[in-house]
């Protein structure tokens, strides 16, 4: 039953009536609002991301980077309900590895990158500078699926293939051929089997970012706000079927040669761009030396086949050349292997062991030096770039 409440102001009394709460009655009230830091699963947060950012304090406000450009950072920290960038953030790289796709957490004044969260993945290759060491440089951070993109007008390079798949499989991204411009060639078909025995098990696609074929193949992958990202040389057509994918004419294209089918390197810098629905994509430019960067096991996983056959031979220290009992050179004999394959494994072997003995001769030089650092020169975005 209601009730008066007694309010008395001085000599003023006043009687209110008070309606008695009700347990059984549902009261009205607006939806929790969203923490301000809290990050947000359109841009791709996940599991893993979150205990990163719990092992350092959860502090400030997780964002993801979309582009760098001489040492700045521009970061995007939400989604508008139309799939766009909600008000990005230009912050100071200062003393921080960053790469595009990285998860970083921006200083309270909102002026550099404060902290870098741990990588699910990275597409890392070694980049030379002359006089100096080699160094890593990191194409894309943070990916799901890497499309290795190879153009059908010419033809395609199994060698090329090969250094890819290392790269890939060490990114800890699921990797992903796709042979385009199958516009321009009358059967598609015979390309992809050319690559298909050197991917082992890879997913090999066809597509065309002109007829729309395969595209919505590779869009698929994007299901769940998943990043991909494609790799390939200038002019295999990536920017035309990155066009298609997103619904506009982001990247400018150009028509290829004649002599060679090779296109003109339409993206200079690499950027992560929201999918229509739900995905990201990051659309890097055409690179022409792949060279290895401490493997992982990503030489095993592209040569497989020929790892298997090695455990076959009959010593254990076969050098698979003219030793007895040999099951490479068995299988190079019979026809199973290709000669040309066995070589490109043992030059990638040779190529990572130099580098690892490069790295530690470094080493052993900076543990002389007493307390000295020697700083590599700031990569270029344009250092890469295939020649015209």
């Amino acid at each position: 039953m209601p009730f008066d409440v007694v309010l008395r102001a001085g000599s003023a009394t006043v009687s209110v009536p008070v309606e008695p709460a009700n347990p059984h009655r549902e009261y009205d009230s607006p939806p929790m609002p969203i923490a301000p830091n809290e990050p947000d699963p359109a841009l791709g947060w996940a599991e893993d991301f979150d205990e990163a950012w719990t092992d350092i304090g959860r502090p400030g406000a997780p964002g993801r980077v979309s582009r760098l450009d001489r040492g700045w950072s521009t970061v995007v920290r939400s989604m508008d309900e139309a799939r766009g960038v909600a008000d990005p953030l230009r912050v100071r790289n200062i003393g921080a590895d960053v790469a595009v796709g990285d998860w970083v957490i921006p200083s309270d004044d909102s002026e550099r990158v404060e902290h870098v969260l741990e990588r699910r993945s990275a597409f890392t290759r070694r980049a030379s500078f002359d006089g100096m060491r080699a160094v890593s440089h990191t194409l894309a951070a943070n990916i799901d699926v890497l499309f290795l993109v190879h153009a059908l007008g010419s033809p395609p390079s199994p060698r090329r293939l090969e250094r890819e798949l290392v790269l890939a499989f060490d990114s800890g991204a699921e990797p992903v051929v796709v042979l385009s411009k199958t516009d321009l060639v009358d059967d598609p078909e015979l390309g992809r089997q050319a690559l298909v025995d050197v991917a082992l098990g890879v997913p090999v696609l066809l597509a065309s970012g002109k007829t729309w074929e395969g595209l919505d193949a590779i869009g698929d992958y994007a299901v769940g706000n998943r990043t991909l990202t494609f790799l390939g040389a200038s002019g295999v057509g990536k920017s035309t079927i990155v066009n298609a994918l997103i619904g506009s004419q982001r990247q400018a294209t150009f028509e290829v040669r004649e002599g060679d089918q090779r296109g003109r390197h339409t993206t200079v810098a690499a950027e992560l761009v929201p999918l229509p629905g739900e995905g990201w994509l990051i659309d890097t430019p055409g690179v022409r030396a792949l060279s290895l960067w401490l493997s992982g096991n990503g030489i095993e996983r592209a040569f497989a086949d020929v790892f298997d056959l090695m455990d076959s031979c009959r010593f254990r220290d076969c050098k698979h050349d003219q030793e007895p009992g040999c099951a490479v050179q068995a299988a190079i004999t019979a026809g199973h292997l290709d000669s040309v394959r066995l070589r490109s494994l043992e030059r990638l072997i040779e190529e990572e062991a130099a580098l690892e003995e490069e790295q530690r001769e470094h080493e052993k030089v900076a543990d002389k030096r007493a307390g000295g650092r020697t700083r590599p020169p700031e990569q270029s975005e344009f250092d890469d770039l295939d020649d015209l």
